[in-house]
């Protein structure tokens, strides 16, 4: 299953439109642009289908396991979990972004090599991963309490590579445009591991452990597929050494790595804070409240691939005259969006909270109108950060998320420690506020500064 329009379907297409007769100039234009927009439609729709089959799964794995966990088992799941997201924004940033770039460039006549070297740096970033976590659930046994906490650590530690290794595999068909074998991937994925949890709820089975390790079964048996199914596909000239890929891979995401540090501070940070401070239950309820959140961010993140290189195009056409329009449009329609998802979603929160969660968590439900607040401000920030990544400045992003970091940690945490969960979400809904406020002004800032810039280097 590709996405790919081999040579003969363009002959079949060409001899029925010559069948049909002479086209006039209209009909001859239509037809061009139809066949050269049909292929990218088909990529675009089933690259959505792969993100929404790995997002679905993951959100039907988070409702499951807050349904039938305790409240203090689903704690320690979120707890592994946000340790577990901390490690994916840093493989992100120094593996999966840059080989998104440089598979269409740089190294896109030796994919084979190029894939091969990216393998090797997986291993080495997953091995030091895996010391860090082996190293916390080793303390986590040993000192922690009896609870769930080191069963989940412990998951983590043995399902983070397999996990990271089926994103790797699954960018890898990305490298070729081909997103069609991803998409069975992520439905091998997604049947596999939600049918194996209801298996194992069944049996009695299910802890923190159990979940992270049917992850880590489905993820390993999805990647070995994904992988011997492309391994002869790509193109064999000879590629990049190992030493050359980690050092343009290295130059590229460093900002990104940075930036993903600040982003994990200021949003799952207080899911070891309220363990700390109040134990794992309200951990769990903290999650509880963040699921409804999920869908609305996932719709969103997707979304700004989409708009980043149209800024780009935009603003290299219009230049600065075109910051103050791209950033009021993007703004408008991720407010907008949001605000009408919550609108929908707050007067029924009681009802859904007892479909989702089975009648668990209806003591946090009145929390909820603060997430919706900080998930507007986290929208609304997407104008400003998507226009500032299209004029190249990704530092100014990571000031804007060194504001928001900056404050969690000297307001959210005294509030965490002194109101436990409801200080947690003002918290968050101040670090939101406080990103949108720099990034605005950071924008604002790079305009006023860029036309300056420009007179003084026309005028030397």
């Amino acid at each position: 299953m590709t996405s790919r329009f081999d040579d003969t379907t363009v002959v079949e297409a060409e001899n029925v439109v010559e069948r049909a007769g002479p086209l006039n100039g209209g009909q001859a234009r239509a037809s061009s642009m139809l066949r050269k927009v049909l292929p990218w439609a088909t990529k675009g729709g089933l690259a959505i289908l792969d993100q929404g089959l790995i997002s679905g799964s993951n959100f039907l794995i988070g409702i499951f396991l807050a349904r039938w966990l305790r409240p203090s088992q689903y704690g320690a799941y979120a707890l592994g979990f946000s340790v577990f997201l901390l490690l994916t924004f840093l493989y992100q940033s120094l593996l999966l972004e840059p080989m998104a770039v440089f598979s269409g460039a740089a190294y896109r006549k030796s994919l084979r090599g190029y894939l091969g070297a990216l393998l090797w740096i997986h291993l080495s970033l997953t091995a030091v991963g895996t010391v860090v976590l082996g190293t916390a659930t080793i303390v986590s046994f040993k000192w922690g309490a009896a609870n769930d906490l080191p069963g989940a650590l412990l998951g983590v530690t043995l399902a983070s590579p397999c996990i990271l290794l089926f994103w790797l595999a699954r960018r890898a068909y990305y490298m070729k445009l081909e997103p069609g074998q991803a998409v069975v991937g992520a439905a091998i994925y997604c049947v596999s591991v939600v049918s194996g949890l209801f298996v194992v709820y069944h049996e009695g089975w299910l802890s923190p452990f159990s979940a992270f390790v049917l992850m880590a079964i489905g993820a390993l048996i999805t990647s070995v597929y994904l992988l011997l199914h492309i391994r002869g596909s790509l193109s064999s000239e000879p590629g990049p050494n190992l030493k050359e890929t980690w050092n343009r891979h290295w130059d590229y995401g460093r900002w990104a790595l940075a930036t993903a540090a600040m982003t994990w501070i200021p949003y799952y940070m207080y899911y070891p804070l309220l363990t700390a401070f109040r134990g794992l239950v309200e951990a769990a309820q903290l999650r509880a409240l963040m699921n409804l959140a999920l869908p609305l961010e996932q719709t969103f993140t997707a979304l700004a691939c989409l708009f980043l290189p149209y800024a780009a195009r935009v603003h290299g056409e219009t230049g600065a005259a075109s910051v103050g329009f791209l950033t009021r449009r993007i703004a408008l329609l991720y407010i907008g969006g949001g605000a009408i998802y919550w609108i929908i979603l707050i007067p029924m929160k009681a009802p859904m909270f007892h479909l989702l969660y089975g009648g668990k968590y209806m003591e946090v439900t009145f929390l909820l109108p603060y997430v919706a607040a900080e998930t507007i401000l986290w929208s609304a920030a997407f104008g400003p950060t998507i226009v500032l990544r299209a004029m190249e400045s990704p530092a100014s992003v990571f000031y804007a998320r060194c504001a928001a970091s900056v404050l969690s940690l000297l307001v959210g945490v005294p509030l965490t420690f002194a109101y436990g969960l409801w200080g947690c979400v003002l918290g968050i809904v101040l670090a939101n506020a406080a990103a949108l406020v720099f990034s605005v002004y950071l924008l604002r800032k790079k305009v006023a500064v860029g036309p300056s810039a420009l007179a003084e280097a026309e005028a030397s």
